[in-house]
């Protein structure tokens, strides 16, 4: 490609033509790359009781929200744009003596692709395909309708303001939310005392006129709700993401995306949430008010019924163990912002295995499964209820339709669908489960079948720099020995702590590598993608698990177990070069300067620098020289002078001249050997290498998924 590129220029000096592929080769040397957050990125910090602070960080253009661990957080900071990617993380390297070559590239990507940076982000694949997308909007529209059961408006904050400066600002006045304050309250009084009267009766069924003035007066309190929720936010100087409506829980509903609110302070992200309810109570109790004072009134009946569904509703929304405004305002009251997908996590993946093992629970964990278990059995009563309800109060509009003729049962049955889509897409989605599994148990078969699969396994693993020695026939033994699994969404597959049996090769999805502390919190080490591995050195070595590894998304993964990996490590004959590569990998991570590496880039640490023997006497470095590598001590010591001066003495495990690796500076220092030394020596050339190596590896995590996206 670049001869002919080059055929096509016009006579020009090769030194020239040289120049001009250095240059383009530094603009898209992503290790020159100065980021910078750009000005109007909002940050803030969330200290948590419970430990796992994390941070918020805005895009306010776009209106994306990012989650950053500590760690990453402590990046921010350095990515002013003064600074190259290689100057961060030589800087992090002095502060902290890890080398976090991944975190840094992941982070780096990850703003980048969020336009978090001041130089913008394109998409030229979604921009392509937008261009060559010829069918129409309102076909689109109802495509993903009907895929999604959700119309989305991003429109919504113009209305949400108007509404606010047309006259709703006043609710916030205190004289009046004293008022509005007081309806709710005598509202559930005057309706406890309706019912106890016997005025009107719960479960007689309603004409077909009346339950239609029900659902539409329903559909208006929902409106409400939703637009209390927004008006709070606007108050706090937020803004509405947008807005829009969906079917959910059986029952059609608008939403406002509220994941602006995630900047707020906790008393404003609860008072926030709470919004909603708030409003419906105070409806539902000025209608209870007219009933009680008003019982012969034509429409009490209907009022009280009325009153009777939204406080069903309120009661569904303030109960914390479905994700609705009450769940919100629990897990910011608690201090646990990922409450209920970490209890069902527990549920599904921990619980169970716990109890096999007759393992003792912590507080947390307790916690984690009562809640789980609650919010299950309650999500199933709901639906119970919910279906009884609408029996009751709706029962004379579905009788009058039945009984109305072709056309109203037509109608009946497009407004059973309508209403129950969320049921019918959850019996579909069990009958894809059921096909899915037959098509893992259909693709396990052909994976010992079919010899393509074996040649993509293959290829992944000998991709891997452990393991890019290894003959051709060895390789094609351990591909056809190796297994594919099938990991889903938040599974843990392997867990700090335990033995090693396998090791894993990625194939499809994402998956994070955390280390988990005693006091709970856990810090994410780094993030894997396609191609990249797990777990060989620890099973090399016998050594217990050093972190646990999740998955973030559905994804697959190619296991090598213990017995295979055994079999072609004992075989030496045919190995010569695999057990020293092991060794020399297991020696260069005991390093504190490369311990949070990961095997492959330790592996290519080790194909861009080289193990040193050094006499006693022997100087490593002279002051004054320039420098051009970078060292760190395996064993044995060095005395560090200056100006011939003694200044210190340095041990296995230290490290000097990382600002070698940036800039031809001047040593500082003298280091000579005080007695014999192994070190590791990386130049200025192999740390770029393995930096880009870093970017072309590293994986960005899903980031503005649901998780990060806050709906009421």
């Amino acid at each position: 490609m670049y001869q002919a590129i080059e055929n096509r220029l016009p006579a020009t000096p090769a030194a020239e033509v040289a120049d001009l592929w250095q240059a383009l080769a530094d603009r898209v040397d992503m290790g020159e790359f100065r980021p910078e957050v750009a000005p109007d990125v909002e940050i803030k910090t969330f200290r948590l009781r419970w430990g796992n602070d994390y941070t918020i960080i805005a895009n306010p253009r776009d209106l994306l929200h990012l989650r950053l661990d500590p760690g990453e957080f402590e990046l921010l900071p350095l990515m002013d744009g003064t600074r190259t990617v290689k100057e961060i993380v030589v800087e992090r390297f002095e502060e902290s003596g890890d080398l976090e070559l991944s975190g840094v590239a992941d982070l780096a990507q990850e703003l980048f692709q969020g336009n978090f940076l001041t130089v913008p982000f394109v998409d030229v694949n979604a921009a392509i395909e937008g261009r060559l997308e010829r069918t129409p909007v309102v076909v689109r529209a109802i495509r993903n309708f009907a895929r999604t059961l959700t119309i989305e408006w991003r429109g919504a904050e113009s209305l949400v303001r108007g509404f606010y400066d047309g006259g709703l600002k006043y609710a916030f006045n205190r004289w009046l939310a004293i008022v509005l304050g007081l309806i709710a309250p005598l509202g559930l009084f005057a309706f406890w005392s309706t019912y106890r009267s016997g005025t009107f009766s719960l479960t007689r069924r309603s004409a077909a006129v009346e339950s239609l003035i029900i659902l539409a007066l329903n559909y208006a309190l929902t409106f409400m709700h939703e637009l209390a929720h927004a008006l709070v936010l606007v108050r706090h100087g937020r803004r509405v993401k947008s807005a829009g409506f969906m079917i959910y829980f059986g029952s059609p509903a608008f939403f406002v995306d509220a994941s602006d609110g995630l900047l707020l302070e906790r008393r404003e992200r609860i008072a926030q949430s709470f919004a909603g309810p708030y409003a419906e109570l105070v409806i539902a109790g000025a209608a209870s008010l007219f009933a009680f004072a008003w019982p012969s009134f034509a429409v009490s009946g209907l009022l009280y019924r009325f009153a009777l569904l939204n406080y069903f509703v309120i009661f569904l929304n303030l109960i914390p163990l479905l994700e609705l405004d009450g769940y919100w305002i629990l897990s910011d009251a608690i201090q646990v912002p990922d409450l209920r997908p970490r209890s069902l996590a527990f549920i599904r993946f921990d619980l169970w295995r716990k109890l096999r093992r007759r393992e003792a629970f912590t507080k947390q964990e307790v916690g984690l499964g009562l809640y789980g278990t609650l919010g299950v059995a309650f999500t199933v009563l709901a639906f119970a209820t919910s279906a009884f309800f609408w029996k009751e109060v709706f029962g004379g509009l579905v009788a009058a339709l039945w009984s109305a003729g072709i056309a109203g049962r037509v109608l009946l049955v497009a407004l059973i669908v309508f209403v129950t889509g969320p049921l019918l897409r959850g019996a579909l989605a069990l009958v894809r489960s059921l096909f899915r599994a037959a098509r893992r148990l259909v693709g396990r078969i052909r994976f010992r079948l079919e010899r393509s699969w074996r040649i993509e396994a293959a290829r992944l693993i000998d991709e891997i720099p452990l393991f890019e020695d290894l003959p051709g026939d060895v390789l094609s033994d351990l591909a056809g020995r190796i297994r594919l699994r099938r990991v889903p969404n938040g599974k843990p597959v392997v867990r700090q702590g335990d033995r090693a049996d396998a090791f894993y090769v990625v194939r499809k999805g994402t998956f994070e590598i955390v280390e988990e502390h005693e006091a709970g919190d856990e810090r994410v080490l780094r993030v894997l993608g396609r191609g990249e591995s797990f777990g060989e050195l620890g099973l090399a070595t016998s050594a217990p698990r050093a972190a646990t590894v999740r998955s973030l998304s559905d994804g697959q993964l190619y296991e090598i177990d213990e017995s295979t990996f055994d079999r072609l490590l004992a075989d030496n004959l045919r190995l010569p070069e695999f057990g020293p590569t092991i060794q020399r990998l297991s020696e260069l991570r005991d390093l504190p300067a490369f311990q949070t590496l990961e095997p492959d880039e330790a592996a290519e640490l080790l194909a861009h620098g080289e193990w040193l023997a050094l006499p006693p006497g022997e100087p490593i470095v002279r002051q004054g020289e320039a420098g051009d590598a970078f060292y760190a001590l395996g064993a044995g010591q060095v005395d560090v002078f200056e100006d011939e001066r003694y200044l210190r003495s340095l041990g296995p495990g230290a490290h000097f001249g990382e600002l070698a690796l940036l800039h031809d500076v001047p040593r500082t220092a003298t280091v000579v050997a005080k007695t014999p030394v192994r070190a590791f020596r990386l130049d200025r050339d192999g740390f770029d290498r393995l930096l880009a190596s870093a970017f072309r590896k590293g994986t960005v995590k899903p980031s503005f998924g649901a998780d990060r996206t806050w709906h009421h």
